[in-house]
C-alpha cells in the first residue's frame, strides 16, 4: 500500500511539472542584423582638374584694364579628416598650367601679359551630407605673372613668381567607391609686378577668378 501511495504522488508531481513547463512561453529569437559602417571622408586623395580662368589686370602707366582669359588644367593632392559629426576638415595643394594671356597696343606702346602657371596650398572646411560635401577653402596662392612693355623697338619685361592669397568654395560628390568629382571656384590675388621703360614705370596687378571641375581618387 505504501509503495502505491509513493508511486501515485510521484506521477502527480511529474504531471504538474509537465503542465507548468507547457505554460512557459517560448523564447523569441531575433536575427542579428549586420552592422553597416557610416560613410567617412577621412583619408588621402589625388586627382586632376580642368577649367577656365578670368583674370582682371589693371595697368598703371597706360590707361585702362584688361582681361586675361584662357583654359587651364592641373593636378591636386590632399587629405580629409571627418570625426563623428558632418564636419570635414582638410588640406589641399594643387598646381596648374594656364593659357591665360593678352596683348594690348595703345599710343605706340604694346603691353603683353601672361599667366603661365599658378599653384595653391589651402585649408578646407566642409559639411557632409553623407556622400555629398559643400566646402569653403582658402590659403596661399603663388602665380607666375609675365609682363612686357615695348615701344620704339625697345622691350622691358618682368617674369617672376608672386605670392598672395586665395579664397573660394565648392561641392564634391563621392559617386563611386574611392572616386569623387568636384566643382570649384577660386579667387586669387598675388600683388603687383612692375617694369620701367624710358624712365616711365608700368605696374600690373592680376586678380584671377578660376572655375574648374576635378576628379579625385581616395585611398
Amino acid at each position: 500500500m505504501r509503495h502505491f501511495v509513493i508511486a501515485l504522488l510521484a506521477a502527480t508531481t511529474l504531471g504538474v511539472g509537465a503542465a507548468a513547463a507547457a505554460d512557459i512561453p517560448a523564447r523569441n529569437y531575433t536575427k542579428a542584423v549586420p552592422y553597416a559602417p557610416v560613410f567617412s571622408w577621412t583619408g588621402f586623395y589625388v586627382g586632376v582638374n580642368a577649367g577656365y580662368g578670368w583674370a582682371n589686370t589693371s595697368i598703371t602707366g597706360v590707361a585702362g584694364s584688361s582681361n586675361l582669359n584662357g583654359f587651364l588644367g592641373g593636378a591636386q593632392i590632399g587629405y580629409n579628416w571627418q570625426g563623428a559629426s558632418p564636419l570635414v576638415l582638410g588640406i589641399e595643394a594643387d598646381f596648374q598650367g594656364t593659357g591665360q594671356s593678352r596683348t594690348d597696343t595703345a599710343l605706340g606702346i604694346t603691353v603683353d601679359q601672361k599667366l603661365p602657371w599658378f599653384g595653391t596650398v589651402r585649408g578646407r572646411i566642409g559639411y557632409a551630407f553623407d556622400r555629398v560635401m559643400i566646402y569653403a577653402t582658402g590659403g596661399l596662392a603663388y602665380m607666375d605673372y609675365k609682363m612686357s612693355v615695348s615701344a620704339l623697338g625697345v622691350t622691358v619685361s618682368d617674369d617672376a613668381s608672386r605670392a598672395g592669397w586665395t579664397l573660394g568654395g565648392g561641392v564634391e560628390w563621392m559617386f563611386a567607391p574611392n572616386w569623387s568629382t568636384k566643382v570649384e571656384y577660386l579667387y586669387m590675388d598675388t600683388g603687383t609686378t612692375s617694369v620701367t621703360l624710358f624712365g616711365v614705370p608700368f605696374s600690373g596687378r592680376a586678380q584671377d577668378s578660376i572655375g574648374r571641375v576635378g576628379l579625385n581618387y581616395h585611398f
